[in-house]
Protein backbone atom coordinates (compact mmCIF):
# COMPACT_ATOMS: atom_id res chain seq x y z
CA UNK A 1 0.00 0.00 0.00
CA UNK A 2 2.69 2.54 0.72
CA UNK A 3 4.49 1.69 -2.45
CA UNK A 4 1.35 2.28 -4.32
CA UNK A 5 0.74 5.81 -2.54
CA UNK A 6 4.02 6.63 -3.32
CA UNK A 7 3.35 5.68 -6.87
CA UNK A 8 0.48 7.67 -7.23
CA UNK A 9 1.93 10.52 -5.55
CA UNK A 10 4.50 10.98 -7.90
CA UNK A 11 2.74 10.09 -11.22
CA UNK A 12 2.72 12.76 -13.57
CA UNK A 13 -0.26 14.06 -14.02
CA UNK A 14 -2.40 16.08 -16.50
CA UNK A 15 -4.46 18.80 -15.19
CA UNK A 16 -6.69 21.04 -17.39
CA UNK A 17 -7.43 24.34 -15.57
CA UNK A 18 -10.58 26.26 -18.06
CA UNK A 19 -10.17 29.75 -16.33
CA UNK A 20 -13.38 32.55 -16.44
CA UNK A 21 -10.57 34.70 -17.40
CA UNK A 22 -7.24 34.61 -17.62
CA UNK A 23 -5.30 34.91 -14.46
CA UNK A 24 -4.68 38.69 -13.25
CA UNK A 25 -2.49 38.29 -10.45
CA UNK A 26 -1.20 42.20 -9.96
CA UNK A 27 -5.15 43.40 -10.55
CA UNK A 28 -7.04 40.79 -8.09
CA UNK A 29 -6.82 38.44 -5.62
CA UNK A 30 -8.92 35.80 -7.76
CA UNK A 31 -5.59 35.98 -10.53
CA UNK A 32 -3.24 35.68 -7.23
CA UNK A 33 -5.43 32.76 -6.17
CA UNK A 34 -5.54 30.98 -9.55
CA UNK A 35 -1.68 31.36 -9.94
CA UNK A 36 -0.69 29.39 -6.38
CA UNK A 37 -2.82 26.85 -7.25
CA UNK A 38 -0.96 26.49 -10.57
CA UNK A 39 1.86 27.09 -8.63
CA UNK A 40 0.91 24.05 -6.44
CA UNK A 41 0.44 21.69 -9.53
CA UNK A 42 3.46 22.57 -11.33
CA UNK A 43 5.50 22.10 -8.40
CA UNK A 44 4.24 18.40 -8.09
CA UNK A 45 5.62 18.35 -11.31
CA UNK A 46 2.51 18.14 -13.38
CA UNK A 47 1.43 18.91 -16.43
CA UNK A 48 -0.64 21.75 -16.34
CA UNK A 49 -3.01 23.47 -19.34
CA UNK A 50 -4.95 26.75 -18.81
CA UNK A 51 -7.40 26.79 -21.33
CA UNK A 52 -10.30 30.04 -21.34
CA UNK A 53 -12.95 31.36 -23.50
CA UNK A 54 -12.62 35.07 -22.29
CA UNK A 55 -10.50 37.56 -24.32
CA UNK A 56 -6.59 38.27 -23.93
CA UNK A 57 -6.20 40.63 -20.87
CA UNK A 58 -3.57 44.01 -21.11
CA UNK A 59 -2.35 42.26 -17.36
CA UNK A 60 -2.22 38.67 -17.69
CA UNK A 61 0.32 36.54 -16.02
CA UNK A 62 3.21 35.39 -18.16
CA UNK A 63 1.85 31.51 -17.88
CA UNK A 64 4.48 30.68 -20.62
CA UNK A 65 7.41 30.93 -17.97
CA UNK A 66 5.42 28.80 -15.51
CA UNK A 67 5.37 26.38 -18.30
CA UNK A 68 2.03 26.53 -18.65
CA UNK A 69 0.53 25.47 -21.92
CA UNK A 70 -2.19 28.31 -23.23
CA UNK A 71 -4.84 27.21 -24.44
CA UNK A 72 -8.21 29.15 -26.05
CA UNK A 73 -11.27 27.54 -26.27
CA UNK A 74 -14.63 28.78 -27.74
CA UNK A 75 -18.07 28.34 -26.11
CA UNK A 76 -20.88 26.19 -27.30
CA UNK A 77 -18.42 24.65 -29.77
CA UNK A 78 -17.78 20.72 -29.88
CA UNK A 79 -14.31 21.23 -30.64
CA UNK A 80 -13.62 21.42 -26.73
CA UNK A 81 -14.70 17.89 -26.75
CA UNK A 82 -12.81 16.88 -28.99
CA UNK A 83 -9.58 18.65 -27.43
CA UNK A 84 -10.65 16.91 -23.85
CA UNK A 85 -10.61 13.50 -25.11
CA UNK A 86 -7.53 13.71 -26.96
CA UNK A 87 -6.12 15.37 -23.60
CA UNK A 88 -7.65 12.97 -21.68
CA UNK A 89 -6.52 15.08 -17.99
CA UNK A 90 -6.70 13.18 -14.59
CA UNK A 91 -7.95 16.54 -13.41
CA UNK A 92 -10.45 19.56 -14.76
CA UNK A 93 -10.32 22.39 -12.12
CA UNK A 94 -13.20 25.21 -13.10
CA UNK A 95 -12.57 28.16 -12.27
CA UNK A 96 -15.62 29.54 -10.78
CA UNK A 97 -19.25 28.25 -11.22
CA UNK A 98 -19.84 29.98 -14.49
CA UNK A 99 -16.66 27.74 -15.97
CA UNK A 100 -18.47 24.59 -14.76
CA UNK A 101 -21.96 25.40 -16.18
CA UNK A 102 -20.73 26.09 -19.47
CA UNK A 103 -17.78 23.32 -19.92
CA UNK A 104 -19.03 20.68 -16.95
CA UNK A 105 -21.23 18.81 -18.91
CA UNK A 106 -18.65 18.70 -22.20
CA UNK A 107 -15.81 17.47 -19.86
CA UNK A 108 -17.97 14.60 -18.17
CA UNK A 109 -18.97 13.55 -21.88
CA UNK A 110 -15.68 13.68 -23.54
CA UNK A 111 -13.40 12.14 -20.92
CA UNK A 112 -15.59 11.03 -17.70
CA UNK A 113 -12.67 10.14 -15.86
CA UNK A 114 -11.35 13.06 -15.16
CA UNK A 115 -11.83 14.27 -11.72
CA UNK A 116 -13.60 17.91 -11.37
CA UNK A 117 -13.14 20.39 -9.03
CA UNK A 118 -14.42 23.41 -8.57
CA UNK A 119 -12.72 26.57 -7.20
CA UNK A 120 -15.66 29.12 -6.41
CA UNK A 121 -13.01 31.68 -5.16
CA UNK A 122 -15.81 33.32 -2.93
CA UNK A 123 -19.05 32.11 -2.25
CA UNK A 124 -20.91 34.86 -5.47
CA UNK A 125 -24.43 33.76 -4.30
CA UNK A 126 -23.26 35.16 -0.76
CA UNK A 127 -21.58 38.28 -1.95
CA UNK A 128 -24.73 38.76 -4.41
CA UNK A 129 -27.49 38.27 -1.48
CA UNK A 130 -25.40 41.16 0.50
CA UNK A 131 -25.38 43.33 -1.94
CA UNK A 132 -29.16 43.54 -2.23
CA UNK A 133 -29.61 43.77 1.68
CA UNK A 134 -27.55 46.86 1.25
CA UNK A 135 -28.77 48.44 -1.32
CA UNK A 136 -32.37 47.55 0.15
CA UNK A 137 -30.90 49.81 3.19
CA UNK A 138 -30.40 52.10 1.10
CA UNK A 139 -33.76 53.08 -0.90
CA UNK A 140 -35.07 54.40 2.24
CA UNK A 141 -32.66 57.35 1.63
CA UNK A 142 -33.54 60.18 0.47
CA UNK A 143 -30.26 61.56 -1.54
CA UNK A 144 -27.01 60.15 -2.18
CA UNK A 145 -25.27 61.24 0.36
CA UNK A 146 -27.18 59.57 2.93
CA UNK A 147 -27.33 56.32 1.00
CA UNK A 148 -23.47 56.91 1.84
CA UNK A 149 -23.82 56.88 5.04
CA UNK A 150 -25.48 53.75 5.75
CA UNK A 151 -23.22 51.09 6.87
CA UNK A 152 -22.22 47.74 6.61
CA UNK A 153 -24.34 44.53 6.36
CA UNK A 154 -25.40 43.24 8.91
CA UNK A 155 -27.04 39.55 8.78
CA UNK A 156 -26.99 36.00 10.59
CA UNK A 157 -26.66 32.63 8.97
CA UNK A 158 -30.08 32.23 8.94
CA UNK A 159 -31.12 35.65 7.14
CA UNK A 160 -28.29 35.20 4.87
CA UNK A 161 -29.94 31.59 3.46
CA UNK A 162 -33.15 33.50 3.60
CA UNK A 163 -31.69 35.97 1.11
CA UNK A 164 -30.06 33.66 -0.90
CA UNK A 165 -32.40 30.36 -1.11
CA UNK A 166 -34.62 31.46 -3.66
CA UNK A 167 -32.53 33.27 -6.05
CA UNK A 168 -31.23 32.21 -9.10
CA UNK A 169 -27.53 32.84 -7.95
CA UNK A 170 -27.66 30.81 -4.27
CA UNK A 171 -29.23 27.67 -7.00
CA UNK A 172 -26.83 28.34 -9.88
CA UNK A 173 -24.12 27.94 -7.45
CA UNK A 174 -25.24 25.24 -5.08
CA UNK A 175 -26.12 23.11 -8.05
CA UNK A 176 -22.35 23.30 -9.55
CA UNK A 177 -21.14 22.17 -6.11
CA UNK A 178 -23.03 19.30 -6.24
CA UNK A 179 -21.98 18.36 -9.93
CA UNK A 180 -18.67 18.33 -8.97
CA UNK A 181 -16.46 15.87 -7.33
CA UNK A 182 -14.87 18.39 -4.97
CA UNK A 183 -15.32 22.34 -4.52
CA UNK A 184 -12.40 24.61 -2.76
CA UNK A 185 -13.87 26.93 -0.34
CA UNK A 186 -11.22 29.96 0.48
CA UNK A 187 -13.70 30.53 3.71
CA UNK A 188 -14.26 28.87 6.67
CA UNK A 189 -17.06 30.76 7.44
CA UNK A 190 -18.86 29.72 3.53
CA UNK A 191 -17.74 26.22 4.52
CA UNK A 192 -20.59 26.60 7.29
CA UNK A 193 -22.78 28.25 5.89
CA UNK A 194 -22.80 25.65 3.02
CA UNK A 195 -22.83 23.14 5.51
CA UNK A 196 -24.95 24.25 7.82
CA UNK A 197 -27.98 26.21 6.09
CA UNK A 198 -27.63 24.40 2.37
CA UNK A 199 -27.00 20.99 3.93
CA UNK A 200 -24.47 20.50 1.64
CA UNK A 201 -22.12 17.64 2.62
CA UNK A 202 -18.26 18.42 3.84
CA UNK A 203 -17.34 15.26 1.49
CA UNK A 204 -17.96 17.60 -1.31
CA UNK A 205 -15.74 20.55 0.40
CA UNK A 206 -11.87 21.31 1.10
CA UNK A 207 -10.80 24.51 3.12
CA UNK A 208 -8.15 25.72 0.88
CA UNK A 209 -7.57 29.41 2.39
CA UNK A 210 -4.94 31.81 -0.23
CA UNK A 211 -1.81 29.90 0.30
CA UNK A 212 0.04 33.19 0.02
CA UNK A 213 3.86 33.42 -1.83
CA UNK A 214 5.20 36.10 0.40
CA UNK A 215 6.74 39.37 -0.56
CA UNK A 216 11.01 40.32 0.07
CA UNK A 217 11.06 40.86 3.66
CA UNK A 218 9.92 44.51 4.33
CA UNK A 219 11.70 46.17 7.85
CA UNK A 220 10.45 49.45 6.77
CA UNK A 221 9.71 51.11 10.35
CA UNK A 222 6.79 53.32 11.38
CA UNK A 223 8.49 57.05 10.56
CA UNK A 224 10.14 55.97 7.23
CA UNK A 225 5.76 54.97 6.49
CA UNK A 226 3.48 57.64 5.36
CA UNK A 227 -0.03 58.05 4.15
CA UNK A 228 -2.88 55.76 4.22
CA UNK A 229 -3.71 52.78 1.20
CA UNK A 230 -6.88 51.77 -0.27
CA UNK A 231 -6.53 48.90 -2.88
CA UNK A 232 -8.94 47.17 -5.18
CA UNK A 233 -9.98 45.66 -8.74
CA UNK A 234 -12.51 48.62 -9.69
CA UNK A 235 -14.38 45.99 -11.42
CA UNK A 236 -15.11 44.27 -8.33
CA UNK A 237 -18.24 45.78 -7.11
CA UNK A 238 -17.33 45.45 -3.57
CA UNK A 239 -14.28 47.58 -3.61
CA UNK A 240 -15.95 50.63 -5.78
CA UNK A 241 -18.26 50.08 -3.29
CA UNK A 242 -15.82 50.55 -0.27
CA UNK A 243 -14.25 53.25 -1.91
CA UNK A 244 -17.50 55.33 -1.99
CA UNK A 245 -18.32 54.93 1.94
CA UNK A 246 -14.81 55.98 2.40
CA UNK A 247 -14.56 59.21 0.27
CA UNK A 248 -18.85 60.16 1.47
CA UNK A 249 -18.46 59.22 5.09
CA UNK A 250 -15.00 57.41 6.02
CA UNK A 251 -12.38 60.30 4.89
CA UNK A 252 -14.21 63.25 6.24
CA UNK A 253 -13.84 61.99 9.49
CA UNK A 254 -10.26 60.81 9.11
CA UNK A 255 -9.41 64.24 7.86
CA UNK A 256 -11.42 66.32 10.16
CA UNK A 257 -8.74 64.98 12.70
CA UNK A 258 -5.78 64.83 10.08
CA UNK A 259 -5.90 68.05 7.95
CA UNK A 260 -3.12 66.83 6.17
CA UNK A 261 -3.70 63.34 5.76
CA UNK A 262 -3.42 61.51 2.22
CA UNK A 263 -5.07 59.04 1.26
CA UNK A 264 -3.55 56.82 -1.98
CA UNK A 265 -6.44 54.69 -4.19
CA UNK A 266 -5.03 52.16 -6.25
CA UNK A 267 -6.70 49.22 -7.96
CA UNK A 268 -6.93 47.85 -12.10
CA UNK A 269 -9.37 49.09 -14.20
CA UNK A 270 -10.75 52.43 -12.75
CA UNK A 271 -13.46 53.92 -14.74
CA UNK A 272 -14.43 57.45 -15.14
CA UNK A 273 -16.69 57.34 -12.20
CA UNK A 274 -13.86 56.62 -10.07
CA UNK A 275 -11.10 58.80 -11.05
CA UNK A 276 -13.26 61.88 -10.84
CA UNK A 277 -13.16 61.13 -7.35
CA UNK A 278 -9.62 62.16 -7.57
CA UNK A 279 -9.17 65.43 -5.05
CA UNK A 280 -6.00 65.80 -4.09
CA UNK A 281 -7.46 69.13 -2.30
CA UNK A 282 -9.08 66.87 0.33
CA UNK A 283 -6.27 64.52 0.25
CA UNK A 284 -7.80 62.11 -1.68
CA UNK A 285 -6.05 60.65 -4.47
CA UNK A 286 -7.08 58.01 -6.86
CA UNK A 287 -3.63 56.67 -8.29
CA UNK A 288 -5.26 53.75 -10.32
CA UNK A 289 -3.12 50.81 -11.20
CA UNK A 290 -0.06 50.02 -9.78
CA UNK A 291 2.42 47.43 -10.74
CA UNK A 292 3.42 46.28 -7.67
CA UNK A 293 0.89 46.57 -4.66
CA UNK A 294 2.95 45.00 -2.36
CA UNK A 295 5.59 47.73 -2.75
CA UNK A 296 2.96 50.35 -2.16
CA UNK A 297 1.49 48.44 0.80
CA UNK A 298 4.91 48.53 2.31
CA UNK A 299 5.26 51.83 1.96
CA UNK A 300 2.35 52.63 3.46
CA UNK A 301 1.29 53.70 7.51
CA UNK A 302 -2.27 52.21 7.64
CA UNK A 303 -4.36 50.07 5.12
CA UNK A 304 -8.14 51.09 4.90
CA UNK A 305 -10.25 48.41 3.69
CA UNK A 306 -13.66 49.18 4.98
CA UNK A 307 -16.22 46.54 2.92
CA UNK A 308 -19.86 47.43 3.27
CA UNK A 309 -20.73 43.84 1.45
CA UNK A 310 -18.84 41.05 -0.54
CA UNK A 311 -17.60 37.46 0.10
CA UNK A 312 -14.30 35.42 0.41
CA UNK A 313 -10.92 36.20 2.18
CA UNK A 314 -9.80 39.54 1.09
CA UNK A 315 -6.33 39.64 -0.97
CA UNK A 316 -5.82 42.74 -0.04
CA UNK A 317 -5.84 42.32 3.53
CA UNK A 318 -3.73 39.35 3.55
CA UNK A 319 -1.42 41.38 1.57
CA UNK A 320 -1.16 44.03 4.48
CA UNK A 321 0.06 41.24 7.12
CA UNK A 322 2.41 39.95 4.71
CA UNK A 323 3.57 43.61 4.34
CA UNK A 324 3.73 44.60 7.90
CA UNK A 325 1.20 47.07 7.43
CA UNK A 326 -1.73 47.55 10.26
CA UNK A 327 -5.15 47.55 8.92
CA UNK A 328 -8.45 48.79 9.62
CA UNK A 329 -11.65 47.13 8.20
CA UNK A 330 -15.15 45.76 8.98
CA UNK A 331 -16.54 42.70 10.45
CA UNK A 332 -17.07 41.54 6.46
CA UNK A 333 -13.48 42.78 5.48
CA UNK A 334 -12.21 40.13 8.56
CA UNK A 335 -14.23 37.22 7.88
CA UNK A 336 -12.96 34.26 7.43
CA UNK A 337 -9.22 35.19 7.92
CA UNK A 338 -8.45 35.24 11.82
CA UNK A 339 -10.38 32.81 13.96
CA UNK A 340 -9.33 33.42 17.48
CA UNK A 341 -6.72 35.41 16.89
CA UNK A 342 -6.39 38.98 17.36
CA UNK A 343 -6.41 41.59 14.21
CA UNK A 344 -3.35 43.23 13.15
CA UNK A 345 -5.32 46.67 13.47
CA UNK A 346 -8.88 46.94 14.07
CA UNK A 347 -12.15 45.55 12.96
CA UNK A 348 -15.35 47.86 13.40
CA UNK A 349 -18.45 48.47 11.40
CA UNK A 350 -18.97 51.90 13.04
CA UNK A 351 -17.51 54.95 10.88
CA UNK A 352 -16.99 57.03 13.76
CA UNK A 353 -14.68 54.02 14.95
CA UNK A 354 -13.35 53.16 11.70
CA UNK A 355 -12.04 56.79 11.74
CA UNK A 356 -10.60 56.59 15.32
CA UNK A 357 -8.96 53.53 15.10
CA UNK A 358 -7.47 54.95 11.56
CA UNK A 359 -6.36 57.92 12.97
CA UNK A 360 -4.84 56.05 16.17
CA UNK A 361 -3.02 53.92 13.95
CA UNK A 362 -1.42 56.76 11.98
CA UNK A 363 -0.38 58.57 14.16
CA UNK A 364 0.74 56.45 17.53
CA UNK A 365 3.88 53.93 16.58
CA UNK A 366 3.37 51.94 20.06
CA UNK A 367 -0.50 50.60 18.89
CA UNK A 368 0.93 50.42 15.62
CA UNK A 369 4.00 48.18 16.52
CA UNK A 370 1.21 46.34 18.28
CA UNK A 371 -0.91 45.94 15.52
CA UNK A 372 1.84 45.00 13.14
CA UNK A 373 2.50 42.21 15.62
CA UNK A 374 -0.54 40.43 15.08
CA UNK A 375 0.04 39.75 11.65
CA UNK A 376 2.87 37.17 11.56
CA UNK A 377 1.35 34.74 13.61
CA UNK A 378 -1.90 35.05 12.11
CA UNK A 379 -0.42 34.33 8.61
CA UNK A 380 1.44 31.30 9.93
CA UNK A 381 -1.51 29.69 11.52
CA UNK A 382 -4.13 30.65 9.14
CA UNK A 383 -2.18 30.74 5.54
CA UNK A 384 0.88 28.52 5.82
CA UNK A 385 1.49 27.51 1.99
CA UNK A 386 3.51 24.48 2.54
CA UNK A 387 0.34 23.05 4.65
CA UNK A 388 -2.17 24.28 2.99
CA UNK A 389 -0.90 23.06 -0.56
CA UNK A 390 0.04 19.58 0.99
CA UNK A 391 -3.41 19.78 2.33
CA UNK A 392 -4.78 20.09 -0.75
CA UNK A 393 -2.59 17.35 -2.83
CA UNK A 394 -3.53 14.46 -0.28
CA UNK A 395 -7.13 15.36 -1.22
CA UNK A 396 -6.91 15.15 -4.59
CA UNK A 397 -4.98 11.96 -5.03
CA UNK A 398 -7.46 10.84 -2.67
CA UNK A 399 -10.51 11.34 -4.72
CA UNK A 400 -8.50 10.17 -7.61
CA UNK A 401 -8.08 6.98 -6.05
CA UNK A 402 -11.24 6.54 -4.84
CA UNK A 403 -13.13 8.80 -7.35
CA UNK A 404 -16.12 6.19 -8.53
CA UNK A 405 -17.16 5.87 -4.83
CA UNK A 406 -17.40 9.09 -4.21
CA UNK A 407 -18.95 9.67 -6.95
CA UNK A 408 -21.89 6.73 -5.95
CA UNK A 409 -22.05 8.60 -2.59
CA UNK A 410 -23.26 11.85 -4.09
CA UNK A 411 -26.43 11.27 -5.73
CA UNK A 412 -28.02 14.82 -5.58
CA UNK A 413 -24.99 15.52 -8.00
CA UNK A 414 -25.62 12.92 -10.34
CA UNK A 415 -29.20 13.80 -10.60
CA UNK A 416 -28.30 17.30 -11.24
CA UNK A 417 -25.79 16.81 -13.70
CA UNK A 418 -28.53 13.81 -15.39
CA UNK A 419 -31.55 17.06 -15.33
CA UNK A 420 -29.83 20.63 -15.53
CA UNK A 421 -26.68 19.22 -17.52
CA UNK A 422 -28.93 18.29 -19.95
CA UNK A 423 -30.83 21.37 -20.85
CA UNK A 424 -27.31 23.41 -21.03
CA UNK A 425 -26.45 20.43 -23.15
CA UNK A 426 -29.43 20.80 -25.78
CA UNK A 427 -28.47 24.19 -25.54
CA UNK A 428 -25.62 24.42 -26.53
CA UNK A 429 -25.35 21.66 -28.78
CA UNK A 430 -28.73 24.37 -30.41
CA UNK A 431 -26.22 26.91 -30.60
CA UNK A 432 -23.18 25.05 -32.23
CA UNK A 433 -25.82 23.84 -34.70
CA UNK A 434 -26.81 27.35 -35.78
CA UNK A 435 -23.53 28.84 -35.55
CA UNK A 436 -21.99 25.70 -38.25
CA UNK A 437 -25.33 26.80 -40.37
CA UNK A 438 -23.68 30.35 -40.37
CA UNK A 439 -26.77 31.41 -38.69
Amino acid sequence: MAQHSRHTLNRMRKVLVIGYVWPEPRSSAAGSRMLELLGVFRGQGWQVTFASAAALSTHRADLAELEIEEVAVSLNCDSFDTYVAALQPDLVLFDRFFTEEQFGWRVERAWPAALRVLDTSDLHCLRDARHALLKASQQACDSEAQRQQVGPVHACAQQLYAAMAGGDMAQREVASIYRCDLTLMISAFEMQLLQEQFGVPASLLHDCALMLIPPAPNDLPFADRQHFLSIGNFRHAPNWDAVLWLKHALWPLIRARLPHAQLHVYGAYPPPKATALHNPRQGFQVLGWVDDAHRVMGQARVCLAPLRFGAGIKGKLADAMACGTPSVTTAIGSEGMHGELPWPGRVTDDAQAFAEAAVQLHEDPAAWAQAQAHAAPLLRQRFDRPRLAGELLARLEQLLASREEHRQGNFVGAMLRHHQHKSTQYMSQWIAAKNARGG
